[in-house]
């Protein structure tokens, strides 16, 4: 499919998955296929858990990952769907052959 990508120099990060459109820091990282594939598969997180659950889902993540390992990053890196999505970014085909709701096997 084809997500709109949009450049947004202020972006605190080189890429977001706001649905449906994907946002990114620099034109430059619009060919950036890992990071591209990484905000498709939150795409598709985002859709089949109807946009607004993802987003309450993925904030719970964070903040009882914040407590449990007490630093941003950290608690960042573990929240199920970047798990996913960092696991994915460079399998080009994951996208064509991923489970519904496959992050749920991400909780740590």
């Amino acid at each position: 499919m084809g997500w709109p990508i949009i450049v947004v120099p202020f972006l605190n990060a080189n890429g977001m998955a706001l649905f449906p459109f994907i946002l990114v820091k620099e034109k430059s990282m619009k060919r950036d296929v890992a990071l591209i594939n990484h905000e498709k598969i939150h795409l598709l997180q985002q859709a089949e858990l109807l946009v607004l659950p993802f987003y309450i889902l993925y904030l719970l993540n964070y903040m009882i990952n914040l407590i449990k390992y007490k630093r941003h990053y950290q608690a960042y890196l573990n929240i199920a769907f970047e798990r996913e999505a960092y696991a994915n970014e460079t399998n080009m085909g994951y996208l064509n052959k991923r489970k519904y709701y496959n992050w749920l096997r991400y909780f740590n």
